[in-house]
């Protein structure tokens, strides 16, 4: 894709995986970041980018409109990738506000700025440009254990203030192409890992409490089910939907990885046990908490992502093992990182949240 493209949370944990991908991968990549530096959005994460020619950095909200109305103004894209969202769901639970404030709000004004972009356009520029929002599967609710997995036609049922302002978006996207005829794309991938991971969830929290001796929380009796996606082959999907995806579908990404909570753990242990031994010779293991789980959470999700792979031939390149040992070598050797985006107000909402 020739020309700017816009990327919204484009400092947080998927977005800045995305552009460090999109400049490895386009040639003469011209990619703009709009982030609000929230909690979860660093700078750090695109040291990697931060001097490349085709590179530029905004600070600012999704919701705000005169803010985003400038910048498409001045860089003039030729597409729009959202990845801001508020994205915990324990976050949501304690203040759901925030979460209908960006994901909501914020998505509207996106639309608008985009619809009023794009109208403007004439001819080929009007033909190719592309908004695509990216969602998660957990607007689709959740599945018993001899459930098939979500389609891309499964109805929605969140059951958090997340998964509802999220599936609140998805339905704000979906109008406005059958409104108004904004060319919008839309992915629900499952669970997220890997490098520059925000430590408040699961995979990073472990690996990080378990090199500090810290006890390794999991909610319940850990048998809740998710499916798990590495980082790089969603943004490979991604790629794969804003070049080839039919206007106004929506395109289900997920790993084929199905693992309880407590299959994860262990697998960070086995994994940590090999690659950087507890000094006292004892298993990582050893380390797990069970604590109280959290109101209202969904039993399982998985991804049927077979719609993506027959109609844009895109799959998984990662296994959960090889996936997860990547992860665990890259916390390894990028403890700056970890410091400079925890600490502070990071290890006191940790504390009290899991007391």
């Amino acid at each position: 894709m020739n020309g700017v493209i816009v990327v919204t949370g484009g400092a947080g944990f998927i977005g800045s995986n995305f552009v460090r991908e999109w400049f490895a991968h386009v040639p003469d990549a011209r990619v703009v970041v709009l982030d609000a530096l929230t909690y979860a959005g660093h700078l750090e994460s695109l040291e990697a980018v931060k001097n490349e020619p085709g590179f530029a950095f905004v600070q600012g909200d999704i919701a705000d409109s005169a803010c985003v109305n400038a910048l498409i103004a001045q860089y003039q894209p030729v597409a729009i990738v959202n990845f801001a969202a508020e994205s915990h769901v324990d976050r949501s639970i304690h203040g759901p506000g925030d979460f209908i404030r960006t994901n909501v709000n914020g998505t509207f004004t996106l639309l608008e700025a985009a619809r009023a972009h794009w109208s403007a356009l004439q001819g080929e520029a009007r033909d190719n440009f592309r908004f695509l929002h990216v969602s998660t599967d957990e607007v689709y609710g959740s599945l018993e254990p001899g459930d098939a997995p979500f389609t891309e036609t499964h109805p929605f049922q969140p059951n958090s203030p997340y998964s509802a302002s999220k599936a609140a978006s998805d339905h704000l996207v979906r109008a406005w192409f059958h409104t108004y005829g904004l060319p919008v794309l839309t992915t629900n991938c499952s669970n997220n890992y890997g490098p520059f991971h925000y430590p408040e969830k699961l995979i990073p929290l472990v690996i990080l409490n378990a090199l500090a001796g810290k006890p390794l929380p999991i909610y319940g009796d850990g048998s809740n089910i998710r499916d798990w996606l590495f980082v790089t082959d969603h943004c490979a999907a991604i790629r794969r939907v804003l070049a080839a995806g039919q206007l106004g579908e929506t395109y289900n990404v997920g790993g084929w990885n199905e693992k309880t909570n407590l299959e994860v753990v262990h697998t960070i242990c086995a994994q940590l046990d090999a690659l950087h031994p507890r000094e006292d010779g004892s298993a990582y293991a050893e380390q797990i908490t069970f604590v109280t789980d959290r109101p209202g959470h969904d039993r399982r999700y998985a991804i049927d992502a077979s719609k993506l792979h027959r109609e844009l031939g895109w799959k998984p390149a990662e296994t959960f093992e090889t996936g997860v040992g990547k992860t665990v070598r890259w916390y390894l050797n990028n403890q700056d990182w970890v410091r400079a985006v925890t600490g502070g107000a990071f290890d006191a909402w940790l504390k009290n949240h899991y007391k």
